[in-house]
C-alpha cells in the first residue's frame, strides 16, 4: 500500500505543468507551438530563455518536493525500501506531468521532472547525472541526446551501486528498483521516439546553452494573444 501512496503523491506533484501555466500568463498554450510539448525545452524555444529557465527550474523543485516528502513520510517506518518508494513517488510524478488529465493527457516528456528526482535520489547520481547530461549536450547541441543519456547513464550507475550494497536493501528490493528504474528510462525514450528519428537522420534541431536562443513569438505577438483571449473570455461572461 506504501508504494501505491508515493506514486499517487508523485502524480499530485507532478500535475503542476509549469510550461502550461507560465504559458496562460502569457497568453498562449504552449502545446500550439514548437514541439507542441509542454516541457522546458519547448518553453526556451517558443518564449526565449527567460521562460526556459523558469519551467526547468519549476519542473525540477516539483520532483525535490515530492521526493523529499516521501521521504520524510516513510523514512522511519519503511527505512529499508525508501529508495524504492522514491523510485516509485517518481512514476507517479512523470505520469502527472506526462500525462495530465485535465489537459487531455498531453503534457511534458519528463527530463526535468527526472533530472529533480535524481538531485534528491542520492548525491553520487547528482554529478555522473551531470556529466551524463551536460557533456552530450555541450558538444553536440542536441538536448535530446543529453537527455536519453542521462535516463540510460542512471540505470547503468543504479545497477553498479545497488549491486555495490550503497542503498542498504534486500535483493528483492534491488531487482524491484531496477524494474522501476528500466521504466523510467523506457518512459523518456518512448517520449523522445520522435527526436530519435530526428537524430538518425540528422535532422534534430540543436539548442545551445548560454546563446541568445531565438523565440519563435515576439513580445508583441504575445501581447496580441493575451488580448484577443481576455476578448474572447469577456464575451463568454456578457453572453
Amino acid at each position: 500500500m506504501v508504494r501505491l501512496y508515493a506514486v499517487l503523491i508523485g502524480y499530485v506533484f507532478g500535475l503542476f505543468q509549469t510550461s502550461y501555466f507560465y504559458g496562460k500568463m502569457k497568453g498562449i498554450d504552449i502545446r500550439k507551438y514548437g514541439s507542441g510539448n509542454a516541457g522546458t525545452t519547448n518553453a526556451l524555444r517558443t518564449l526565449g530563455n527567460k521562460a526556459g529557465i523558469i519551467v526547468f527550474c519549476g519542473d525540477v523543485l516539483k520532483a525535490i518536493l515530492a521526493v523529499v516528502l516521501v521521504t520524510v513520510l516513510f523514512r522511519k517506518s519503511h527505512a529499508d525500501m525508501i529508495y524504492l518508494l522514491k523510485m516509485y513517488t517518481t512514476i507517479g510524478l512523470i505520469i502527472g506531468h506526462n500525462y495530465p488529465f485535465y489537459m487531455g493527457f498531453h503534457g511534458g516528456k519528463g527530463v526535468a521532472v527526472t533530472g529533480g528526482f535524481m538531485l534528491a535520489f542520492h548525491w553520487t547520481v547528482i554529478p555522473v547525472g551531470l556529466c551524463a547530461f551536460f557533456i552530450p549536450w555541450l558538444t553536440t547541441g542536441y538536448v535530446s541526446l543529453g537527455s536519453l543519456c542521462l535516463v540510460t547513464g542512471f540505470i547503468i550507475q543504479l545497477i553498479l551501486e545497488g549491486q555495490a550494497g550503497v542503498f542498504h536493501c534486500s535483493q528483492a528490493v534491488l531487482f524491484e528498483m531496477y524494474t522501476l528504474g528500466i521504466l523510467i528510462s523506457g518512459l523518456c525514450w518512448v517520449q523522445h521516439r520522435a527526436n530519435i528519428g530526428r537524430l538518425i537522420h540528422g535532422t534534430e534541431r540543436k539548442t545551445y546553452l548560454g546563446r541568445k536562443n531565438h523565440a519563435l513569438l515576439s513580445e508583441e505577438e504575445l501581447r496580441k494573444s493575451k488580448e484577443e483571449q481576455e476578448k474572447k473570455k469577456a464575451g463568454k461572461q456578457n453572453g
